[in-house]
């Protein structure tokens, strides 16, 4: 497996069983498999004039309860998190892992000098006073949620450069750290928004921090970065109001079903405590790629996790999706047991 490889690879995965891609049951990729209501008629927007991001902007900062100068767009979650590992001037990076793969591509290809702490085994290790820290909250490929006020007030009095990752909190009841956005000025904030709206291909992503961060990042910024059809796309996303508490509730539904299936498994030696919308799994006498390999004919796809830092062959995520999907899995697992 490729060192950066992620999950979701579902083209290439159709093309080898000689299926059609609606026929896959993509348990691989963490995007929300509910899609909010989008009331627009695309043949409709006007792409000949530049686009004008205003209340793109207020519906966001509406949304994550933040002012609109505390925040910047970018094309999608990965793009904000190469733009501030370019735009510090730093040379020191820790991240808490197992965390997102785009991480630690980006210090290695900004020549950060790179240390990881282990989060299963000890979170409160020292770190490099002045660095930037990376923490994932809900953390990936676990969807473990940190109570991270204790870590946050080490990180401040160390005078690190924070980098808080909230890709996944919309799927749960957890804290944003968006409070100590006025408090500390050394603190960013990732929104991705393609996770939980159900919109990979749209790329949207935002960071937030306090005004003069925002102003100084937007300086190197070009000023078109989304499309037409990104900005009407979330802004209908955004007023289907009802979308946020449906979503949730039906994902912890399906994932406390997920987890009742996962623990009936005679292959699955331990299950990872998830808020978030995918578990991870330890396996038990059977290896990631062969349990692949097994669900291949079921024409299921899982993730194998042997890429992240402190995971080996024996890990694998498995994503929420719809109780139909679920029910499928448990066939597959009680006939291969």
């Amino acid at each position: 497996m490729k060192t950066f490889e992620h999950g979701g690879q579902i083209d290439s995965f159709a093309k080898e069983l000689g299926c059609e891609i609606k026929d896959i049951i993509d348990l691989s990729s963490n995007i929300n498999f509910i899609k909010p209501e989008v009331n627009i008629d695309f043949n409709s927007l006007d792409i000949s004039a530049y686009p004008i991001y205003d209340k793109l902007y207020e519906k966001i900062a509406n949304n994550y309860k933040i002012d609109v100068s505390e925040m910047e767009l970018f094309n999608g979650g990965s793009s904000a998190i190469f733009t501030l590992f370019k735009h510090l001037d730093l040379t020191h990076c820790t991240i808490y892992s197992p965390a997102y793969l785009e991480y630690k591509k980006a210090a290695v290809n900004f020549a950060y000098e790179l240390r990881t702490i282990n989060r299963f085994e000890n979170m409160l290790l020292p770190v490099k006073e002045g660095s930037l820290v990376v923490f994932v909250n809900p953390s990936t490929p676990d969807g473990t949620y940190y109570d991270i006020d204790t870590l946050m007030n080490y990180w401040i009095q160390r005078h690190c450069t924070i980098l808080i990752d909230e890709s996944f909190l919309d799927f749960c009841d957890g804290k944003s750290a968006t409070k100590y956005i006025k408090e500390y000025d050394k603190l960013y904030i990732l929104k991705s928004m393609t996770k939980f709206y159900s919109s990979a291909g749209i790329r949207v992503g935002t960071l937030v921090s306090n005004e003069k961060n925002i102003e100084s990042i937007k300086r190197f910024e070009p000023m078109w970065k989304l499309s037409q059809f990104d900005s009407n796309y979330l802004q209908s996303a955004l007023e289907d109001y009802s979308f946020k508490r449906i979503s949730k509730a039906i994902n912890v539904k399906n994932r406390i079903e997920l987890e009742k299936i996962l623990q009936n498994c005679e292959l699955i030696e331990s299950i990872y405590q998830s808020s978030a919308n995918y578990i991870l799994v330890k396996l038990k006498n059977i290896t990631a790629k062969h349990l692949q390999e097994k669900l291949k004919p079921y024409r299921i796809m899982i993730r194998d996790c042997s890429n992240f830092d402190f995971l080996d062959e024996n890990y694998v995520r498995i994503a929420v999706k719809a109780s139909s999907a679920n029910i499928i899995l448990k066939k597959a697992l009680e006939e291969i047991c």
